[in-house]
């Protein structure tokens, strides 16, 4: 996956929380969207599998939105929502490794058969014989 860094643009807001007039005043929050349907920076399997694993985070425009206010910074709250971008994109296009099939045990095997007759011995017991 290149840098897609380019691609990502940034809209502000103002964040509520603690911060008194600097939080009714100054657009510290930040918004990071990027376009993944469009994007020249992941090949097409790679957007594929970010489409596929991000999909409750993208909008019907097809942006990947992430927002920070965690800082009182706008340009803090820039390269924070930038890394989380990065960190969710680069989480989405693992390939799950592919599970190789095994069989139980030998041991694994007694063992369940063995508690299957103590099982069936306590119902067994369970009856009344009359």
């Amino acid at each position: 996956m290149n840098d897609f860094s380019s691609e990502v643009f940034f809209r502000t807001a103002r964040s509520g929380g603690k911060g008194g007039q600097n939080v009714n005043k100054v657009e510290t929050m930040a918004e990071a969207w990027w376009q993944v349907s469009s994007s020249v920076a992941a090949s097409p399997e790679e957007r594929e599998m970010i489409l596929d694993k991000l999909k409750k985070r993208i909008n019907k425009d097809g942006y990947l939105i992430v927002k920070s206010s965690e800082t009182r910074s706008q340009l803090e709250n820039k390269e924070i929502a930038m890394r989380k971008m990065q960190e969710l994109v680069a989480q989405s296009i693992i390939k799950p490794k592919k599970r190789k099939a095994t069989r139980p045990t030998k041991g694994a095997i007694e063992a369940r058969l063995d508690n299957k007759k103590k099982a069936a011995f306590k119902k067994q017991m369970r009856k009344k014989d009359w």
